[in-house]
């Protein structure tokens, strides 16, 4: 029959089944997550000791492993004490790479540790599980350092470990993180709307939005250090979204449609308002640039702008510079003047300052 299903109650003309052969059973469990060590990781630190299935090199290339826990292939399995392995030697001139893993396999009906032989060469390569349904799967637990001349192995964990599941929440998603275990990925759905969805994560550097997963988020880009900016005529356009953490994409455009030619403060350059306030612990640039087709306030049509965000406390603006005019040799000048009828366009990325470094 074409069409299988299981397992059922009872078996059907339909093509319900039962019974479930290992393979079968392998074939469903599998969905239900991939391999993995029976540890949730909700700690912000831990000694490598008092992680399930630590292991140490003893009696020159004995492996002791301490017990544990895990899935593989789709297979439950328990190591209730201490077990060791041993690493074939290594009497040739060159290093080999060997892995330690956690093997299902069908044929034998169990799961069971194994130690997977390398080959010796001037550029060792760690052998790689094998995974084949119905036959052997591994997961690695360890990778194992042989070195040339039988010297002693060494041991680098390799093993994948729960994490706590990702969840949603309807709102609140900050104040709902407070209660979820460390390393907790939570997804907000924005279901009262006025907002939008977004990936949060909970970790050892605190709470962080991750990214926006809806349309950007709008804000209104505001001059900074001008004077005489006109109450009417001008259209500020700003957008911006969480890219990754502490990452932000954003794009402007401040148009002066008045004929009235913005001027600076004192000696500080016109700058424009960020979505976020910028790290200062480098000190940040952004590229934008200006069309200004009449040619007002002594400037070109078409100039190219850089901002910089200041280093120190974190900007909430960016000061915008420009070419000199007159000579290439001169370099930059601060934006003195935002002519009439000329718009200013920057976007983007850059570094925000969550963590008030």
């Amino acid at each position: 029959m074409a069409e299988i299903s299981y397992p059922f109650s009872q078996s059907s003309k339909t093509g319900g089944t039962e019974i479930v052969s290992e393979v079968q059973w392998q074939a469903m469990a599998n969905m239900w997550g991939g391999d993995r060590v029976d540890f949730r990781l909700t700690s912000e630190s831990y000694a490598s000791g008092a992680l399930p299935f630590s292991a140490a090199v003893i009696n020159g290339r004995t492996i002791e492993i301490q017990p544990g826990r895990a899935w593989v292939g789709g297979f439950y399995y328990q190591l209730t004490a201490s077990a060791s392995v041993t690493v074939e030697a290594n009497p040739t001139d060159k290093a080999r790479k060997d892995t330690l893993t956690l093997r299902a396999d069908l044929a034998q009906g169990s799961v069971n540790l194994a130690v997977i032989k390398g080959q010796p060469s001037a550029s060792p390569i760690a052998p790689l599980p094998r995974r084949v349904p119905g036959q052997q799967w591994e997961m690695v637990l360890y990778e194992i350092d042989v070195p040339a001349k039988d010297g002693s192995p060494q041991l680098s964990l390799r093993a994948p470990f729960d994490m706590p599941p990702a969840v949603g929440t309807p709102w609140n998603t900050r104040a709902s993180a407070d209660f979820l275990p460390m390393g907790s990925f939570l997804y907000d759905m924005d279901s009262n709307g006025g907002d939008t969805p977004y990936e949060a994560y909970r970790g050892r550097d605190g709470y962080m939005v991750t990214r926006h997963l809806g349309k950007s988020r709008t804000y209104t880009p505001g001059l900074a250090n001008a004077v005489n900016v006109p109450t009417n005529g001008m259209i500020f356009k700003g957008r911006w979204r969480w890219i990754a953490p502490n990452v932000v994409y954003y794009s402007i455009s401040i148009s002066n449609t008045t004929t009235t030619n913005i001027r600076n403060r004192q000696d500080d350059p016109i700058g424009f308002a960020l979505p976020q306030q910028a790290n200062g612990d480098t000190g940040q640039i952004l590229a934008g640039h200006m069309r200004n087709m009449e040619y007002r306030g002594g400037l070109a049509n078409f100039i190219q702008l850089q901002a910089l965000c200041w280093p120190g406390g974190g900007s909430t603006h960016a000061s915008i510079f420009h070419q000199n005019s007159e000579r290439v040799s001169e370099g930059m000048d601060a934006l003195r003047v935002f002519p009439g009828r000329s718009t200013i366009f920057f976007s983007g990325t850059y570094e925000t300052n969550i963590y008030n470094e």
